[in-house]
């Protein structure tokens, strides 16, 4: 193996490195919106389901 072999393993190496980090980042930039969507879906479900008296619950504000 030369040096021009080994140089472009190298650089083939770093940039995917530097790929899998830049989605990473990506992914958790994103995070704080799904985790509120998932929040609001959970709300949802939860005003739908009949409660003991037969009738919806309120949903959860996330207030107090």
């Amino acid at each position: 193996m030369n040096w021009d072999g080994i140089t472009i393993g190298i650089l083939a190496t770093f940039g995917c490195v530097m790929l899998v980090l830049a989605q990473i980042r990506e992914v958790l930039a994103k995070l704080p919106e799904v985790i509120r969507a998932w929040r609001r879906v959970r709300q949802e479900l939860a005003a739908q389901a009949p409660g003991p008296d037969g009738q919806g619950s309120e949903p959860d504000t996330g207030a107090g």
